[in-house]
């Protein structure tokens, strides 16, 4: 009798977990529908484009062109807001880690007057909505100069970044045990080097993650960079957007222009998903 439940609980776990498998088999294809369709229309012609769907590609295989693509390497609006969202991604997310992970250990571990009270600041700015914002920084910027620059779009991004930054890495970096930092300052390491040699290496994790998070925002922002970038500072959310706006159907631009504004920062995901999710876990167990 024994024998037989075991045998049946084997073959209900069994089939549970085949079941399992095949339906987030089926949510993950059903999930990558819209990028292979992109894809797929992004090889097409125009005039293939306009008489069936992508999927076509199937049976008529002689429809892959890459004219659409040779387009938007000719098209310099197209080219230039490509190199525009890298001078504005990469500095916005490198300088919301690097001040996040330093102002994060300063909250953690670091003695000063007020630090409690500026840490409930900076939470507190975590509520504040973004488009509350728009108008004073977009007069603060026309001041100074900097309005419809580069500049501009990464120090909105920066300021918007850095609360969320700061209280996700000074609470990770809490949790270090303090005997490690402790016997690491008994052997002589400084401030400085106890961060640099200790701190980071362990919050590795946590500030992986919140650099693709901050990757992916930048990056597909509309938005901000809509109303503090002009013609030749625009990413390229915003030269898709104006394309559909002058051309309304230019989809051999669009096309292409939309699957490698995609395909990047799901490149970037994929390549540093094992460190995000190491630091999602690390804080849910945390």
């Amino acid at each position: 009798m024994k024998a037989m439940q075991s045998l049946g609980s084997k073959l209900v776990e069994g089939v549970s977990g085949g079941l399992v498998r095949v339906f987030l088999i089926v949510v993950g294809l059903f999930w990558l529908v819209p990028t292979i369709g992109l894809l797929l229309s992004s090889l097409r012609s125009p005039e293939d484009i306009a008489a069936s769907g992508w999927w076509k590609v199937f049976t008529e295989p002689s429809q892959i062109t890459f004219d659409s693509y040779r387009k938007l390497l000719e098209n310099e609006d197209i080219t230039n807001s490509l190199l525009n969202t890298v001078w504005i991604t990469v500095p916005a997310t490198v300088l919301v880690v690097v001040i996040g992970s330093l102002a994060g250990y300063a909250f953690a571990w670091m003695e000063f007057p007020g630090r409690d009270w500026w840490f409930l600041g900076v939470v507190g700015l975590l509520v504040v909505p973004v488009q509350v914002a728009l108008i004073p920084i977009a007069e603060l910027f026309g001041g100074i100069g900097i309005f419809g620059s580069v500049l501009g779009v990464v120090l909105f991004h920066v300021g918007f970044g850095l609360p969320f930054a700061v209280f996700l890495l000074r609470n990770f970096f809490a949790e270090i045990p303090r005997e490690l930092l402790e016997a690491a300052r008994l052997d002589g390491a400084g401030e400085l080097r106890l961060f640099l040699r200790v701190v980071m290496p362990l919050g590795g994790p946590a500030i992986a993650a919140l650099g693709i998070f901050q990757f992916l925002w930048v990056w597909n922002d509309l938005l901000v960079a809509l109303i503090f970038s002009d013609s030749g500072s625009q990413p390229i959310t915003v030269a898709l957007q104006t394309q559909v706006r002058q051309f309304g159907n230019n989809i051999d631009v669009l096309a292409p222009g939309a699957f490698i504004s995609m395909v990047i920062p799901l490149a970037v995901f994929f390549a540093f998903q094992r460190q995000f999710v190491s630091g999602v876990m690390a804080g849910a167990v945390k």
